[in-house]
C-alpha cells in the first residue's frame, strides 16, 4: 500500500503525464491551423510550435531517462508488431478496395507519388510516418499510459487526438481514428515504431490508391482544408 508522500508522487507524475499530452498536442494544433494563414516569410514562423514541441519531448524523455528502445526505435519486436498488424491491415485494405469499387473508382497504386519516383515517395512516407508515430505512440501514448494505465482508456484517447488533428476533414478524422485504434494497441503489445511507420505508410498509400480525392480532400486538414 503506498504512504502519503508515494501516492502524492504517483499523483503528481499522473498529472505532470497528462500536462505533457496537453502541451504538446496543443503545440502541434497551433501549427496545423497556422500554417495556412501564413504567407511568404511568415510562414517560418509555424516551425516555432512545432521546434518547441520537440524540444519539449527530447527534455520530457530526458528527464524520465527514456531509452531510444523504450521508445520504439529497435527491431527487436519488429515482426512480433507486424503479426499483430497484419490482420487488421488486410481488413482495411479489404475495405477500401471495396468502397472504392462501389465508388466506381480506378485502383492506381502510382497516383501517391505524383511527380516523384516512386521509391522516393514510399521513403517519404515512411518517415512521415515514422515522425507522426513517434510523437503519437512515443510520447502521446507513453504519457497517457503513465497517466491511465495501458488498456481502452489511454488507447481510446490517443486514437481521439490523431483523429482531431485531421479535423475539419471528416472522412479523414474517421480513417485516422480507426487507424489510431489499431496502431495505439499494436504498440501498447509491442512498442515498434519501424513497424508502425511502415504499416502508416503503407495504409496511406493504400487509401490515396483507392478512394477519390474529391471525398479524401487531397488529405488537407486544418485551415488548409478550406483552400
Amino acid at each position: 500500500m503506498l504512504n502519503d508522500s508515494n501516492s502524492h508522487a504517483f499523483i503528481g507524475d499522473r498529472a505532470l503525464a497528462t500536462w505533457e499530452v496537453v502541451s504538446v498536442v496543443s503545440s502541434v494544433f497551433i501549427a496545423e491551423w497556422m500554417i495556412a494563414s501564413a504567407s511568404g516569410l511568415s510562414k517560418s514562423i509555424v516551425a516555432i510550435p512545432i521546434t518547441l514541441a520537440f524540444l519539449f519531448m527530447v527534455f520530457s524523455h530526458t528527464t524520465r531517462t527514456e531509452s531510444f528502445e523504450q521508445l520504439g526505435f529497435r527491431f527487436d519486436d519488429f515482426f512480433r508488431a507486424l503479426k499483430l498488424l497484419l490482420l487488421p491491415m488486410i481488413a482495411v485494405a479489404v475495405i477500401l478496395l471495396i468502397v472504392g469499387w462501389r465508388l466506381g473508382e480506378k485502383v492506381d497504386f502510382l497516383k501517391w507519388h505524383g511527380s516523384r519516383p516512386l521509391a522516393v515517395q514510399l521513403f517519404v512516407g515512411f518517415a512521415w510516418g515514422l515522425m507522426q508515430q513517434y510523437v503519437l505512440q512515443g510520447f502521446v501514448n507513453r504519457r497517457l499510459m503513465l497517466a491511465l494505465g495501458k488498456g481502452w482508456g489511454s488507447i481510446l484517447i490517443v486514437a481521439a487526438i490523431f483523429g482531431c488533428l485531421h479535423l475539419p476533414n471528416v472522412l479523414a478524422t474517421s480513417i485516422t481514428f480507426m487507424g489510431g485504434l489499431i496502431w495505439a494497441t499494436v504498440y501498447q503489445r509491442a512498442p515498434n515504431l519501424f513497424a508502425l511507420a511502415a504499416s502508416h505508410s503503407l495504409m496511406t498509400w493504400l487509401l490515396v490508391s483507392t478512394l477519390p480525392d474529391a471525398i479524401l480532400h487531397h488529405l488537407r486538414v486544418g485551415l488548409g482544408y478550406f483552400g
